[in-house]
């Protein structure tokens, strides 16, 4: 019995090309292929399907029995994948028009910029316009079509949609490898100098949980205040003191040893990564096509 999985796909095409055509040479001129490279792939076609699928003479190229049924299914299968690409390049000539996003600032120059590059790349009648800020405006009013919020929504009046997580890692620069080796325990750290993300209510007090499930509250001795992530991650690596940043923003940093992440058996507070759309709105293809296209990004994070 022959396995489906063993036949060359592309050899169905170039046989009914062949068929189509009356003869090799045709088909080779219809293909741009060598008279001998059409033969081989009908040898090896044969094989695979394991019957004669041809009756050849100097001078006629006739089918056996097999060969005009697997004929018919061929043109059958062909036509199908001829009809899948017409739809698909149908569906992609939809996707066009304007797509507003707004999201924080940081989590735009991370995420979602490169996502938004790359639907552009793919979808040259789609424009873009991204509302990169760390104020929550009114998506209503704003005629925004997504926005992208971290944390947890607070608007009831809007629907919201969970595309992933995110971490917090309490990091520090590279240069407190050898004073951090000996620490085990969040508490003793509440002394190091800190750089706190002054957006937050309470920027300075943060609780650990311990791999046993035991939690540690510890307040920091704030040295730096600063209101965005990208400037407390500028402001680590410079070697600015401790501090706890999201995932993402620094999981590229620690694999390149840019950075250290302290107390990796320590967790704390995760937070929600949210589509957020008014209610009882018609979400158009592109706007699903773009958070599919979040989502994938989360998965690929590191």
């Amino acid at each position: 019995m022959t396995d489906p999985r063993t036949v060359n796909l592309n050899r169905l095409a170039i046989f009914v090309s062949v068929i189509e055509a009356g003869s090799l040479s045709e088909a080779a001129r219809r293909t741009g292929l060598v008279k001998s490279v059409i033969s081989t792939h009908l040898s090896r076609l044969e094989a695979e399907v394991g019957t004669a699928l041809l009756l050849r003479n100097t001078r006629h190229l006739g089918l056996t029995d097999a060969g005009r049924h697997f004929f018919e299914a061929c043109t059958a299968i062909l036509r199908q994948v001829d009809d899948a690409v017409t739809a698909l390049d149908q569906e992609n000539q939809d996707i066009r028009g304007l797509l507003r996003v707004t999201t924080s600032v940081d989590f735009g120059a991370s995420i979602v910029t490169p996502v938004l590059a790359s639907l552009l790349n793919q979808f040259p009648a789609l424009t873009v316009e991204l509302i990169a800020t760390d104020q929550v405006i009114d998506i209503v009013t704003g005629a925004v079509d997504v926005a992208i919020r971290l944390g947890w929504p607070r608007d009831s009046s809007h629907t919201a949609t969970l595309l992933g997580t995110f971490s917090q890692w309490l990091v520090a620069p590279p240069s407190c490898a050898e004073q951090l080796a000996g620490v085990s325990q969040p508490q003793s750290l509440a002394d190091w100098p800190f750089i706190e993300l002054s957006l937050l209510n309470r920027p300075e007090t943060w609780v650990f949980t311990g791999s046993d499930g035991k939690t540690q509250h510890v307040s920091f001795r704030r040295r730096f205040s600063i209101s965005t992530t990208s400037a407390v991650r500028a402001a680590v690596l410079a070697g600015g003191g401790l501090a706890i940043l999201p995932d993402y923003q620094v999981a590229e940093d620690i694999a390149l040893h840019r950075m250290l992440r302290v107390l990796p058996n320590w967790t704390l507070p995760s937070g929600g990564i949210y589509a957020v759309f008014p209610q009882k709105r018609h979400r158009p293809r592109k706007v699903q096509i773009f958070l599919n296209a979040i989502r994938a990004r989360l998965r690929a994070s590191p």
